[in-house]
């Protein structure tokens, strides 16, 4: 498979880089996206046929050269993993518009764009593969997530649209939604100022609170290889003992 291509966009430090290490685990080139071009340097080195690509996603011009780069020194991608987030955490009183905007830019607005950047090589190829990640605000919304829910929803939805278009052609989309807090590296020290940490009358490990990077990751991985006969759009994961905060 070392003619394969994925491209990851939002590599951050938990899912993102988890993501880069599955795929190139199964002998992909990975191209990786992220604006933190040291953490894609140090991927670089720790990740095999891994390639990093620092692009802000929310500037179209320059996701659109940076794409254009992929192309030119990988090739057309197989697999699309959007996995970029902006969020905001505020009321309605206390939240913006910029906030508004910036997140629908980020969560909604660069899928909409790199798809049509990278589909029709897909189509042309007779196969393909576009992931999301997402989270329980692609279905719900709370008092402190107006500016960061309907930018999700609207993801989801427009996986949707492009699930019922593009399965056809033979390009599977799936919308994997997190219903859990992710063990993400910076939490540790973090998760009691945060407030992210199990309820007090948890009865389980600690751990078992959160969703473990590499087993989400191998969670994508599997969605994206699906057999076309048996291809699913909407999926929830969450950990064993998660309350379903998604009903």
């Amino acid at each position: 498979m070392t003619d394969r291509i994925a491209l990851i966009v939002g590599v951050g430090g938990a899912t993102g880089a988890a993501l880069c290490r599955r795929f190139s685990h199964s002998g992909y080139r990975v191209a990786m996206i992220a604006r933190n071009a040291e953490r894609l340097a140090e991927l670089e080195t720790e990740i095999p046929r891994a390639r990093g690509y620092p692009c802000d996603v929310a500037d179209l011009d320059k996701l659109g050269a940076t794409i254009e780069r992929v192309q030119a020194e990988l090739g057309a991608p197989h697999v699309l993993i959007h996995n970029a987030v902006a969020a905001t955490f505020a009321k309605i009183l206390e939240a913006s518009v910029d906030d508004l905007e910036r997140n629908f830019r980020v969560n909604t607005t660069s899928l909409f764009f790199l798809v049509q950047k990278l589909v029709p090589a897909m189509i042309d190829r007779g196969e393909g593969a576009i992931m999301v990640t997402g989270n329980t605000s692609s279905f719900r919304g709370i008092p402190m997530r107006p500016a960061f829910a309907p930018t999700k929803a609207a993801q989801r939805i427009l996986a949707q649209s492009l699930s019922k278009d593009l399965g056809p052609k033979r390009v599977h989309v799936g919308y994997i939604t997190i219903d859990a807090a992710i063990d993400a590296p910076w939490l540790a020290s973090a998760r009691g100022a945060r407030g992210i940490r199990p309820p007090a009358d948890w009865p389980y490990d600690r751990d078992d609170y959160f969703a473990h990077p590499d087993a989400i990751a191998d969670e994508v991985y599997h969605i994206a290889h699906q057999h076309p006969s048996t291809w699913s759009f909407d999926h929830v994961i969450r950990p064993f003992a998660e309350n379903w905060t998604l009903n």
